[in-house]
């Protein structure tokens, strides 16, 4: 279900969004409790490895969910906080934060039936994506997206 990967010596996953969904549904939210923390420390850590530390602690951004969420405002703020990690981690691997997912459609997304939860993955899987190629194959100025140099 989850490929780990070693990139620029900290240990990342790349998980399958839906799979992810499906056990925060299944385990009533405890296994989103738990993704949620992985994912913003594969985030501070894989910034941190690429010279350009976020600085966010895994453990504030999963207390916003839980029990945060009694207040309303501390887990759509975690939401948008780390959908904006996510954009700076993907413009270190490849230069176009665009394509990573956006705060404000993550948290509209959250009330039909969780669906940010797949959404977030699917960047998160992006960036891991990206990071995994050589940077003269990465997109950005020298060639389009995911298109490798001529030989």
């Amino acid at each position: 279900m989850a490929e780990e990967l070693v990139l620029s010596g900290v240990q990342v996953k790349r998980r399958h969004p839906w799979g992810v969904w499906a056990l925060s549904i299944i385990t009533l939210g405890i296994y989103h409790l738990v993704w949620w923390y992985k994912i913003n420390r594969e985030l501070r850590d894989y910034s941190a490895a690429a010279g350009a530390p976020l600085g966010n602690s895994p453990g504030v951004s999963l207390l916003a969910l839980f029990p945060g969420g009694l207040l309303i405002i501390p887990p759509f703020w975690s939401i948008a906080t780390t959908c904006g990690r996510i954009r700076h981690v993907h413009s270190l691997t490849d230069g176009r934060p665009a394509s990573s997912p956006s705060g404000v459609l993550a948290i509209l997304i959250s009330f039909i039936l969780a669906l940010n939860i797949p959404y977030i993955q699917y960047g998160m899987n992006d960036c891991w994506r990206q990071a995994e190629l050589e940077p003269g194959e990465r997109g950005g100025p020298s060639g389009a997206p995911g298109t490798r140099p001529a030989a």
